[in-house]
């Protein structure tokens, strides 16, 4: 099916444009921000995630601080982030295909409590004093195993949770809960790692994945029908790759999510060497400079939450994609930990405006039936390419310096997104 024409940007008046932005303050309504939560399946989800995600960005927090510390080498941080992006590779279009074929929610249930047994036994190594580097690659890897089944699941299950109209709001409340663990979390992890050590980060983790195993339990969805035709895997995931590369929108949209993902975001495996080395901190600085791009990310997902059913999605996405790795250039020259905080906010803010949009286009594009394999494409190029992104930039900071690193990274990004706006106008121009 062609697409139907899309006017060029530069057709439509400028003042006309201007007046679409300033409208956007008085589109934010706070009674529209929590839409989603009317629903009670998503009302469930939601705080049982919340809590979820409060232990992992913990986790995740203390894990990185921790390996820097027994091996000093920003290049294992590098590696923590590859070990557990590397599965993505092996498993997660395969994923997508068993998200369309069997229950959504078994199948998040089931990687929970992979995760939650993995994070008690980092618990056990670190208390015990056995922790070694290769322990938590080998745990970043499983974990890695157990994120490339839950992504595509999870994307697409929102849809089971709430109505279509809806489906933007659910989003960006999703991103607002993950984004209020990353401003949390961290901070937490910074101070309790100070204070009593790393194993209890690992701890808390493994104990705060089992409201989000009860909320999925406790849901009141319809039955699970699988598919009365089963077709092989293969074919399966053809069909998928194929509207995905045939749909210019959704094919463009994760191509951009490929580039700002590879070079736009890789910097936040370097924050604990970062924290140490350029800004002459320790854990609780590592912690407040992750919390402060979760802050930012929050901020985002609040705004568009709050917007409602707005238009100009394309323009504030592609704005989120440019402006993301310019504030991260600025930031490789900041010295000093109020300045590199706020930096860091805002570049937050910009990429939950990109990522939270590019999710919600997709998804809203994509037919049901497909649903689950499309977002495995999406979730794929997205986990796939962070390991990618980290091992490289982790790499560049072992040999060039970190803010090297962090300069070259989002310049590449920031010219990519660039070439994307005017390359790719029917994207800017989506409503």
């Amino acid at each position: 099916m062609n697409p139907l024409p899309v006017p060029s940007p530069e057709a439509e008046p400028r003042p006309a444009m201007i007046r679409r932005l300033f409208d956007l303050r008085r589109r934010m309504s706070w009674k529209q921000a929590f839409t989603a939560l009317k629903y009670p399946n998503y009302r469930v989800w939601f705080w049982g995630q919340m809590f979820s995600l409060f232990g992992s960005w913990m986790q995740t927090t203390a894990q990185g601080f921790l390996i820097f510390e027994l091996t000093k080498s920003p290049t294992y941080l590098g590696l923590v982030g590859f070990s557990m992006g590397l599965p993505t590779w092996f498993f997660m279009l395969y994923a997508g295909v068993i998200a369309d074929r069997v229950s959504r929610r078994s199948l998040i249930v089931i990687t929970q409590t992979a995760m939650m047994l993995l994070a008690f036994l980092l618990a056990a190594l670190t208390f015990l004093r056995l922790v070694q580097p290769w322990h938590i690659l080998l745990i970043a890897l499983l974990l890695g195993v157990a994120n490339a089944f839950e992504a595509p699941a999870r994307q697409a299950f929102v849809l089971e949770m709430v109505d279509l109209p809806d489906l933007t709001n659910a989003i960006a409340l999703n991103s607002a809960m993950f984004n209020t663990a990353t401003a949390v979390g961290p901070a937490a992890a910074g101070i309790v790692y100070a204070l009593f050590g790393p194993g209890w980060c690992f701890t808390v983790n493994a104990v705060t994945f089992l409201p989000v195993i009860v909320a999925l339990r406790l849901m009141k969805l319809a039955p699970f029908s699988p598919r009365p035709d089963r077709n092989h895997t293969l074919t399966d995931l053809k069909e998928g790759l194929k509207y995905v590369t045939g749909h210019p929108l959704i094919r463009t949209t994760i191509v951009l999510v490929g580039v700002v993902t590879l070079f736009g975001i890789s910097y936040v495996v370097l924050i604990p060497a970062w924290a140490v080395n350029v800004l002459h901190g320790g854990a609780a600085t590592n912690g407040f400079l992750i919390a402060a791009r979760g802050l930012g990310a929050l901020a985002g997902a609040l705004v568009i939450a709050s917007l409602g059913r707005f238009a100009f999605k394309g323009r504030l996405l592609t704005i989120g994609s440019i402006a993301m790795p310019a504030l991260l250039i600025v930031f490789a020259f900041a010295r000093w930990v109020p300045v590199s905080l706020v930096l860091l906010f805002a570049a937050g803010l910009m990429q939950i405006f990109f990522y939270n949009l590019c999710n919600a286009l997709i998804q809203t594009s994509s037919p049901n039936e497909l649903r689950g394999r499309i977002m495995g494409v999406y979730t794929f190029v997205f986990f796939g390419l962070l390991p990618v992104g980290a091992l490289a930039i982790g790499t560049v900071a072992g040999r060039l310096g970190s803010p090297a690193a962090v300069t070259i990274s989002a310049s590449l990004a920031f010219l990519a997104a660039v070439l994307v706006r005017f390359a790719a106008p029917r994207l800017w121009a989506h409503d």
